[in-house]
């Protein structure tokens, strides 16, 4: 009998390539990497969609997809790696959400199954071939789950929320006049 089942690779076959993607996406934020525009052409990125201050936004978007998508992808504090990236996601989609679906059109498609894929797996957990499973499932309980999407909710319903805010302030100060004076 085997140490792992079938499952347990299919888990760990999706928490590598979630977690790689995110992590690579994060790291063009944090680093520059992979063509991105670091911490300081993110910042300027955030900034020109409603994220403010834009630096701090993209160091927070940074760090939870580059974190969550390591965490992700090792299998460590599932719960909370999960949760962070599917907050970041949340996040990602509100810009894209003017667009539609479909990532050709330059909607939330891409950032949606990313998020989805990441609460996923903070929901079902890393399976055995991971570190939580190595480390006793310390960082891997039961009411990590709730505690941890609940919270990245929160977090990202008040950051989503004051994003869109300025967004519609910005919009309603561009709009043109109805009537000329």
């Amino acid at each position: 009998m085997t140490c792992f089942d079938r499952r347990d690779l299919g888990l760990l076959l999706l928490r590598l390539g979630t977690g790689g993607v995110l992590a690579a996406h994060g790291a063009q934020k944090l680093f520059g990497w992979f063509g991105g525009h670091g911490i300081e052409g993110t910042g300027q990125f955030m900034e020109s969609v409603g994220y403010a201050p834009g630096k701090a936004s993209a160091t927070a978007a940074g760090l939870a997809e580059t974190g969550g998508g390591l965490l992700l992808a090792l299998g460590l504090a599932t719960p909370a790696a999960g949760a962070a990236a599917a907050g970041a996601m949340a996040g990602a989609s509100a810009v894209h959400l003017p667009s539609g679906f479909f990532a050709q059109e330059g909607g939330y498609e891409h950032a949606a199954s990313l998020g989805l894929t990441a609460a996923g797996l903070a929901v079902t957990g890393p399976g055995r071939l991971s570190l939580d499973h190595v480390l006793g499932h310390v960082l891997d309980r039961g009411w990590m789950v709730p505690a941890a999407l609940g919270a990245a909710a929160a977090g990202t319903a008040v950051v989503v929320g004051a994003r869109n805010r300025r967004v519609r302030r910005q919009q309603e100060g561009e709009q043109e006049a109805l009537f000329e004076e």
